[in-house]
């Protein structure tokens, strides 16, 4: 095989608040608890089942991080894209642990919010980010590109009144 990919998408509700902290360097680091879910009917007895999964998202892109610290709260619904990590930790007795995360590092992952009334700003930001675009015209020109799909979805209007029917050739 020539590659390999490690890439992870959810969508799920958060299940706290985001627990912000700092690294020495004064750099933001979040912590995050998403909980997927499925619902099936049980062939046999007919009854609704579902089970829940809880993933822990770690954020370490900055400007990231400043959009689940100021717009993420308990039940948030969120999309998040990064890569499974594994690390090794001990406890307060010596013991051994290990535990697997979603990471979002500084130039890659992405985070929308999916139920808010700030979410084409939040999603601009998040996406320039995600992309390394730092810049303001970057951030600037995501945010007025996701303020306009925003304002046609309200309006009704979608990407089929923009295409033609004819065909380009």
């Amino acid at each position: 095989m020539a590659g390999s990919v490690n890439k992870v998408i959810l969508v799920g509700n958060l299940g706290a608040d985001p627990d912000v902290r700092r690294l020495n360097s004064g750099e933001p680091v979040v912590n995050i608890s998403v909980a997927t879910s499925e619902s099936w009917r049980d062939k046999q007895t007919g009854e609704r089942r579902e089970r829940t999964e809880w993933h822990r998202v770690v954020i370490f892109n900055e400007h990231l991080a400043k959009v689940a610290e100021e717009y993420l709260r308990k039940g948030s619904r969120v999309y998040i894209e990064g890569q499974l990590q594994s690390r090794k930790w001990q406890d307060q007795s010596g013991q051994d642990r290990y535990t697997t995360e979603v990471v979002l590092q500084r130039f890659r992952g992405e985070l929308q919010l999916l139920d808010s009334s700030g979410g084409a700003q939040s999603r601009a930001e998040s996406q320039a980010s995600a992309y390394g675009r730092g810049g303001a015209s970057g951030e600037d020109e995501l945010r007025r590109q996701a303020e306009e799909r925003t304002r046609q979805a309200q309006q009704g209007r979608g990407l089929a009144d923009e295409m033609d029917d004819e065909i380009p050739f």
